[in-house]
């Protein structure tokens, strides 16, 4: 393996892009470089590593574990990186103060807010203005600079780039949990349900329930709502594993069973970007910072006792 000080660092943001989209012409255009070059700077990163850090799967990018490993890796130091670009420009007195962001109030309560005083510390000259809505944004006309979104795109005159894939887990608070891990499906379906009826039908099937399934005795329209009924000890709520992470790690929440639905992409989560944004040191810092908490999170999930397990969280992709 070559010394860092000798290493082609730009291999690295291929391989960054190349992560992130699992796919080479995505990843290029992301670059503004040809599929051929990112497709050789890969294979150059290979070679000097010694080992692949990708499963080729036809036109698909896969990490292998070793590629995971680096992902963790390179995330964090481009994070580091933009962060010290961001307060170099800051002393300069050419970064922006403030960045404007907008996210449906679910992805804001559940996710984001409890994760922005590491933001703040890390970045304390950069101010932001979170606007939680339902409702799609017109960031240019509405002056955001960033915004988090469900959907693969593509938005006109947007940049984008994956956030995170979660799947829906079942997940209920520690005194009704622990009654029901390890039960049958049927039994699962004489609980209070919490969240879609649609969602939940396709859980039973999947678990392969041969009972009738009882309508919800509650829904929502907001996840943060779902996930706060849930900890109330309301029944059983059927909604993303990362919105539930933080509530299962901290012991609020309990996963009840190891069934998942895992949704296709077009329900990914994505941030989101004026294309001619795409270079501001502060947009760049917010983008990379959160890249960094889900690489972080989904490292906390996978180290935690019992991952995989009844109790503990599937993976999911970024």
């Amino acid at each position: 393996m070559a010394s860092l000080d000798r290493f082609p660092l730009h291999y690295l943001a291929a391989f960054r892009a190349a992560a992130q989209t699992e796919n080479l012409r995505a990843a290029a255009e992301s670059l503004h470089l040809t599929h051929s070059a990112v497709s050789q700077q890969i294979r150059g990163l290979e070679a000097q590593l010694g080992f692949e850090v990708f499963t080729r799967q036809g036109r698909r990018l896969a990490l292998n574990p070793a590629g995971q490993a680096l992902q963790r890796a390179v995330t964090k130091v481009f994070a580091e990186l933009q962060a010290g670009l961001a307060a170099a420009a800051q002393a300069h007195g050419s970064a922006a103060q403030t960045l404007r962001v907008t996210a449906l109030p679910s992805f804001a309560q559940r996710w984001l807010l409890p994760r922005l005083p590491r933001w703040q510390a890390l970045q304390p000259c950069i101010a932001l203005d979170l606007h939680a809505s339902q409702q799609v944004v017109d960031l240019e006309r509405e002056g955001f600079h960033l915004g988090l979104r469900i959907g693969r795109g593509p938005w006109p005159g947007l940049a984008s780039e994956p956030l995170f894939h979660s799947p829906h887990i079942v997940v209920a608070a520690p005194a009704l949990a622990q009654r029901l891990i390890g039960q049958p499906p049927e039994l699962l379906a004489q609980q209070p349900l919490l969240g879609d009826a649609d969602l939940w039908r396709e859980w039973f099937a999947q678990a392969g329930c041969k009972a009738a399934v009882p309508p919800p005795v509650a829904t929502f329209n907001d996840a943060a709502l779902l996930g706060q009924a849930a900890e109330q000890g309301m029944g059983l709520a059927l909604t993303r594993e990362l919105f539930a992470a933080d509530a299962v790690l901290d012991g609020r929440l309990v996963r009840v069973s190891a069934q998942a639905i895992d949704e296709d992409a077009t329900r990914d989560y994505q941030v989101v970007y004026p294309e001619a944004l795409g270079s501001d040191p502060a947009v760049r810092a917010f983008c990379d910072w959160l890249h960094a908490e889900v690489a972080t999170l989904q490292q906390q999930l996978n180290e935690a006792p019992g991952a995989g397990a009844v109790t503990g969280t599937a993976a999911a992709d970024r």
